[in-house]
């Protein structure tokens, strides 16, 4: 993967930033529906035209929520705006994000935060970099220290799955210093790519995490599905940790997981 496609994309990112229309504070349904939209869609338009120039013939989709295989061939696959309910809100958690899928396999990642004036990006192969500077994952071993965290937001969740997330989370919180429930996923994950923060997960696996997953892999990350198994685009769920730590987190996932 070239350097100028990478630069084509970050330069790309930051200028959809900047049509990002925050603070509105809808407050109707239909307003905020509104306003959501909108801001997806001017992020889309600017990153659909400089990334279309910069690799003709590939495949685009903006659906975030879109989850398992994907087709073969180069995909682009955007996050319009990660944590748009903050934005509108005025919160300074959102961020822009692209991934480059190549035949199911994640190769080029960029996640943009513009409040916090961070540009996360990855290749395959080529480590993980924030503004330009190597990241790596935290070193700890010990749970009992580790910054924990996961998202989980999804409307009209069934109570069933609800009770299986407020389970994990509570086991989480038995064993580990903190745990932060948050959108945007991938804030968190970027966070745990640069060692602020020591492990995600997630029950769902969606297009929108492919991007700060693989920057969190080429920090250094452990990233599995729930069953230990290698991560995939079509995984279920996922756990990334810092090493020392994955194996533990993993335990206590896991045992949430029997007291369903």
């Amino acid at each position: 993967m070239s350097n100028k496609i990478l630069d084509t994309v970050t330069e790309a990112v930051r200028q959809a930033a900047l049509r990002v229309v925050q603070n509105t504070r809808p407050t109707t349904a239909a307003a905020l529906m509104s306003a959501l939209q909108a801001n997806d869609r001017a992020v889309a338009d600017v990153l659909r035209s400089a990334l279309s120039a910069a690799l003709p013939g590939a495949g685009w989709t903006t659906d975030e929520h879109a989850s398992g295989p994907m087709p073969a061939g180069d995909w682009w696959v955007i996050d319009p705006v990660g944590g748009n309910l903050n934005a509108v809100h005025g919160m300074p958690d959102w961020n822009i994000g692209v991934s480059l899928v190549r035949d199911g396999r994640p190769t080029l990642a960029v996640v943009h935060a513009p409040a916090a004036g961070e540009v996360f990006t990855a290749v395959a192969g080529g480590g993980a970099f924030l503004n330009g500077v190597p990241v790596h994952v935290s070193g700890k071993t010990d749970l009992t220290v580790a910054l924990t965290g996961t998202g989980q937001a999804k409307p009209n969740r069934d109570a069933t799955h609800a009770h299986h997330v407020g389970a994990a989370i509570a086991a989480m919180m038995e064993n580990a210093l903190y745990v932060r429930q948050s959108v945007p996923v991938s804030h968190q994950l970027t966070q745990v790519a640069a060692g602020r923060m020591d492990l995600h997960w997630q029950f769902e696996n969606l297009r929108s995490h492919i991007a700060p997953i693989l920057i969190a892999q080429e920090a250094g990350a452990t990233v599995t599905d729930l069953d230990g198994k290698p991560w995939q685009v079509a995984s279920d769920g996922y756990l990334a940790a810092a090493p020392g730590l994955h194996a533990a987190a993993l335990a206590v996932l896991s045992c949430a997981a029997g007291e369903r």
